[in-house]
């Protein structure tokens, strides 16, 4: 591992190592010359590829003739950025730090730069770091309307980090609560980054889009159900280690009840429901497009249904607003009934009256001679008793 270039009167040595540390003495003629060698070598967990949210470990371990010097130790990220290590253990030889929880944009070049005041040592010493994961953030609430067409998107970032090793993944649904989870499709990455989706579950009428961009995983939802909503998991896993993106699809519909036209003098009520929960500063409102302030009402704080009873008829809209964002409008147009069908109505109205009270004549009437036939029969049985009771003989001759 060692070559003498006389020329340059130099000792080149390649593939240090800790035992190579020493003092070197070049001897020409009568004159010698010493150089101490001082080496540093430093390591990483995982031979420098994580998954987000983990946290690497850095060895840094020092040889050399001299008594080892107190160490200083500096870490800069892939945008220079510098980083405080949690020191974990410091013995002068060995020195181990612990780094902060990786994101995907964490990935590239780091420099760790080693100094000591004496002797006099400043030194940086890059080594490579690759985070597989997400550029979704951790957590994305979805909103989509029944019937509508969404597609559930995670990028991830095993192209741009030009990852040498394959990984699998899968993808499942779970509804809230302690519902099951299904498992919609699996993935797989090889060396050169291509990906292979297999669909798992025919639960659920979705499809993989046949062009996707490059490491992206998606499922299309052609046509959103209400009990469609939930948390969509992508989960990553290499080497028995797991990192996971979660996007929860909230479903909104209204309806409303009876759901026919207006008629005049008449209400219908207007209900506007989500498929999950929301966050603290999300509410609904209903509002009348081109209404008054009347027309507005907005529901309480975690209120996942709202319903208005209205008189007026028009386009009524639904809104989902999240602080200050609205997320999702549904509309809801409440046709008023025809001048003949109010005719119809009132007239069936005032049939319906007269025919009642007809039907209640006819009863009293009805009622009266029943009971006028009644006592009749009453008065004939009490004639024909006393008869009986009175009887007389009467001889004709």
């Amino acid at each position: 591992r060692a070559d003498i270039k006389m020329q340059y009167k130099q000792l080149w040595v390649w593939n240090l190592k800790l035992s190579d540390a020493g003092i070197y003495t070049c001897e020409y003629g009568t004159r010698k010359i010493r150089t101490s060698l001082h080496i540093f070598k430093l390591t990483i967990s995982s031979d420098g590829h994580f998954l987000q949210n983990e946290v690497p470990e850095l060895i840094l371990i020092q040889n050399s003739s001299s008594p080892l010097p107190d160490l200083s130790i500096t870490l800069f990220d892939t945008n220079n950025n510098r980083v405080t290590p949690e020191l974990q253990n410091k013995s002068r030889q060995k020195y181990i730090v612990n780094l902060k929880k990786l994101e995907a944009m964490d990935s590239g070049t780091w420099v760790c730069q080693v100094h000591s005041d004496s002797p006099l040592i400043n030194r940086n010493i890059s080594f490579a770091v690759k985070v597989l994961g997400f550029q979704n953030p951790d957590l994305v609430r979805k909103y989509a309307a029944v019937d509508s067409t969404v597609i559930l998107s995670w990028h991830l970032n095993s192209q741009k980090i030009k990852w040498e090793e394959g990984f699998t993944g899968q993808l499942n649904w779970k509804q809230q609560g302690n519902a099951k989870s299904h498992e919609l499709l699996d993935f797989n990455v090889t060396a050169q980054g291509q990906l292979h989706e297999t669909k798992k579950s025919n639960n659920l009428l979705f499809e993989i889009p046949e062009r996707q961009p490059e490491s992206t995983i998606e499922v299309k939802l052609p046509k959103v159900h209400f009990n469609h909503s939930g948390q969509y998991q992508c989960q990553l896993e290499y080497r028995g280690r797991h990192t996971q993106s979660k996007i929860e699809l909230v479903v909104m519909k209204v309806s409303a009840n009876p759901a026919g036209p207006l008629s005049r003098e008449a209400n219908i009520t207007l209900t506007c429901q989500v498929s999950g929960s929301l966050p603290p500063n999300a509410y609904l409102r209903w509002e009348r497009v081109n209404g008054t302030k009347m027309d507005i009402k907005d529901s309480k704080q975690h209120e996942v249904k709202l319903q208005v009873n209205i008189s007026a008829a028009g386009l009524w809209s639904c809104h989902l607003i999240e602080g200050s964002d609205r997320k999702i409008s549904l509309h809801y147009h409440v046709e008023e009934a025809s001048v003949w069908i109010n005719y119809v109505i009132i007239g069936a109205s005032i049939g319906g009256s007269l025919l009642a009270f007809a039907f209640g004549c006819l009863c009293i009437i009805s009622g009266i001679s029943w009971q006028r036939r009644r006592q009749r029969a009453k008065r004939m049985a009490q004639a024909r008793q006393y008869l009986l009771e009175n009887k007389t003989c009467q001889c004709q001759r």
